[in-house]
């Protein structure tokens, strides 16, 4: 429980895209290149509705994949709770 406690509610669900656009101007440095950016957003899915796309500004990208890092944390302590708990109950020992 102090891994949990140690997040503090620092944890966001989601998928970091990074792109790079090219803008069409005839000349521009992108029309060879990569493209403008890197531009981020992050896409959440959710069950029965379409995904929901945001853009995160470029001074919070750190901060948003530290969150995003932190709930892929979050829901590997949960599953190796649940597999303890599993094993308990195979066991019919009590919760």
């Amino acid at each position: 429980m102090d891994k949990i406690d140690a997040l503090e509610g620092k944890v966001l669900r989601g998928s970091i895209i990074e792109s790079y656009k090219k803008c069409g101007k005839p000349g521009c440095k992108c029309e060879q290149g990569e493209g403008h950016g890197p531009k981020y957003s992050m896409t959440v899915n959710f069950p029965k509705r379409r995904p929901e796309n945001d853009y995160i500004r470029l001074e919070q990208i750190t901060l948003v994949k530290e969150y995003v890092t932190n709930y892929h944390q979050l829901k590997d302590l949960i599953e190796q709770i649940c597999i303890i708990n599993r094993t308990i109950v195979k066991r019919r020992e009590e919760l």
